[in-house]
């Protein structure tokens, strides 16, 4: 019996639709990031993009443990000289909560063309509504 590859002629994506309401963040993005690998798959190949699609709604409703908050902040230098930005999460969250659950997923997955191309994959909503109907996602459960 010989092992199983993984290519392009073999694999098969599926669309899946997770709820981040009322969960933490990093425990919902793991799961996120694993399913947009394919590491779920029992035909996973690690040189190969075997993921599948994810769209996440609820994510302005994600939850940080602790005091995350106000302790935590999101830094970033603008390339000049003393620019550098910093915002803590609490005010992100409401300003922009796309952006920080796309920013937890993508700490997650490897800087790598692979992982770039399971980014284009994700798919992250404020709120409950989603355009990606026409899929037909399942719905994924993270307890």
């Amino acid at each position: 019996m010989s092992t199983f590859m993984a290519n392009a002629n073999n694999i098969e994506r599926k669309w899946y639709v997770v709820d981040a309401a009322n969960k933490p963040l990093g425990r919902v993005a793991t799961e996120v990031a694993d399913l947009l690998r394919g590491k779920k798959k029992a035909t996973y190949t690690p040189h190969f993009d075997s993921g599948d699609f994810v769209i996440v709604i609820n994510a302005a409703d994600v939850v940080l443990t602790g005091k995350k908050e106000v302790q935590k902040y999101y830094r970033h230098h603008t390339g000049y000289v003393g620019h550098l930005k910093e915002v803590q999460y609490g005010i992100l969250m409401k300003k922009d909560p796309e952006f920080v659950f796309e920013k937890a997923v993508k700490g997650m997955i490897p800087n790598t063309v692979i992982g770039r191309s399971a980014l284009r994959r994700l798919h992250v909503y404020a709120g409950a509504e989603h355009k990606h109907q026409a899929q037909k996602p399942e719905v994924y459960n993270i307890d």
